[in-house]
């Protein structure tokens, strides 16, 4: 006869149901893994919504690209239309001199380098046509021992494939075209964009700002205000960085004798708008100019020249001008114009650096909730013209009517 096991259950576990089917298995999942696949589809949800943005961005660029410009723009000339305003000119006429300025100032700049480039490409080709007789004859007397079938073979080569090319070239020649039509369309937006952006700027922020829930209209409006100020600090300080190149790599150039200085100059003027691989990419056509008029000293000399005024830029310029008035680390602006250029070509590499300074002092902003202690942003901005104002929540009375002696009411009525 088997006895009844004796065994104690212990306390806790009496009268707990045995949940074997059915059960919640949460807890067999490691918290690791659970804390990955969060994060891993919150990244991958943002990833995707920035890819979008990027494609819907990249087919209406002839739209983006004419207002970021013309954002860059307003923000360097705002400082001189302030000016002309504390001259007592109205607001309109102040436009229209700080417009009309600026244009007449980039189109005389165009003219005199234009002049300087007709008349230095003459001798420049016969320059090049002296170096390439030179280059021949290396070929034939120096270590390759070629002969003169042999060079005249391969000259005849590359014109038959030039030949064979001929259609893509004329195809190359009409999409240019039709570039340069866009490119005016572009520049005619620009302008109109400017205007108005210099005459209204303020009041286009404001209704901008009054789209927002009301809860969100401070933190945004002083968000949007500290990242305009980001990019106008970073304008106008990548403009002095620009003048020392371009003055730098332009004076080095007249003194050694390289043809076409001044157009050069602009070159690297305009080059240096992108950071750090700007300068080095036009004073690298510097170096070629040297090369080919003036051999390989004088192309040596210029590449030292080239050298020096980047390491200028770099630890003096970049350090004492540019981290003060924009903090970015240069890893992070060097990875801003990779990855903008890859996007985006020239424009990427143009507006990917300032886009990032907006992004970055937006993000602090935020995270810091830096309107709560932000002077610059005193009161809600009112709702656009026409929208409602969000009806208010009704006052709350912490004491109940019922609570309320019968009295006191009749005594209220």
């Amino acid at each position: 006869m088997n006895r009844p096991s004796q065994r104690k259950v212990p306390a806790d576990l009496q009268g707990a149901p045995a949940q074997v089917a059915g059960r919640d298995r949460s807890g067999d999942v490691p918290y690791a893994l659970s804390l990955s696949a969060a994060w891993a589809w919150r990244v991958g949800l943002i990833v995707l919504v920035g890819g979008m943005l990027v494609w819907l961005l990249g087919h209406v660029s002839l739209l983006i690209i004419p207002l970021l410009l013309a954002a860059l723009l307003a923000s360097l000339l705002l400082p001189v239309m302030g000016l002309l305003r504390k001259a007592k000119l109205p607001n309109g006429l102040a436009v229209v001199v700080t417009v009309v300025s600026f244009l007449g100032l980039v189109g005389g700049m165009a003219t005199l380098a234009g002049r300087q480039l007709a008349l230095g490409l003459a001798d420049l080709w016969d320059e090049a046509l002296e170096g390439i007789r030179q280059i021949q004859s290396w070929l034939s007397d120096g270590p390759l021992g070629l002969t003169t079938l042999q060079i005249d073979q391969f000259i005849e080569e590359v014109t038959g494939a030039v030949q064979n090319n001929s259609g893509t070239i004329v195809t190359g020649v009409i999409s240019l075209g039709s570039s340069a039509g866009h490119f005016g369309a572009g520049a005619l937006l620009t302008i109109f964009a400017l205007i108005f952006f210099l005459l209204e700027g303020e009041r286009i922020w404001r209704f901008v700002v009054g789209l927002m829930p009301r809860v969100a209209r401070i933190p945004v409006d002083g968000a949007g205000r500290r990242g305009w100020s980001s990019m106008a600090n970073y304008v106008r300080v990548q403009m002095l960085v620009a003048f020392v190149d371009a003055v730098g790599i332009g004076v080095g150039a007249a003194l050694i004798g390289v043809p076409l200085a001044l157009p050069l100059s602009v070159l690297v003027f305009l080059g240096s708008f992108i950071p750090i691989v700007g300068a080095l990419f036009t004073g690298l056509v510097a170096v070629l100019l040297a090369l080919v008029a003036n051999g390989w000293v004088n192309a040596l000399i210029m590449l030292a020249i080239v050298l020096v005024v980047q390491q200028l830029e770099g630890h003096v310029l970049q350090p004492l001008i540019m981290g003060p008035a924009v903090s970015l680390h240069p890893l992070a602006v060097v990875l801003a114009v990779a990855g903008g250029t890859l996007i985006a070509g020239i424009p990427g590499a143009l507006f990917s650096v300032p886009l990032l300074a907006v992004v970055n002092t937006v993000v602090r902003y935020i995270a810091g909730r830096s309107w709560e202690t932000d002077p610059a942003v005193g009161g809600v901005p009112p709702p656009p013209d026409g929208l409602p104002e969000p009806p208010e929540a009704p006052p709350h009375n912490d004491t109940p009517e019922d609570s309320i002696p019968h009295e006191t009411r009749k005594a209220d009525q």
